[in-house]
């Protein structure tokens, strides 16, 4: 079972791009905490988080790809039932 991606086996999980992009609104909101402060460190600090940022929305593209392409194979199928894709 997974601890918090939807599965059949727990259906109240996040989407993976959901889950991305929630991460990035966070750093996002963090970045606006230091985005004034010029130290050397902080620069370093936001230097970081624009680049987990930018790695961030790759990785959300390519969790949308994929809800996509298990969407283009029809709806999700009943616990218990035959796997989209995979093997059970």
């Amino acid at each position: 079972m997974t601890r918090f991606l939807a599965t059949d086996d727990n259906p109240n999980g996040w989407k993976l791009e959901d889950i991305l992009s929630t991460i990035q609104d966070d750093i996002v909101r963090r970045r606006n905490k230091i985005i004034d402060d010029h130290r050397d460190d902080a620069r370093r600090l936001l230097h970081n988080n624009i680049e987990i940022l930018r790695l961030l929305t790759e990785c959300i593209d390519l969790a949308r790809s994929s809800t996509n392409v298990l969407a283009s194979l029809g709806p999700s199928r009943a616990p218990g039932g035959p796997p989209r894709i995979g093997v059970i």
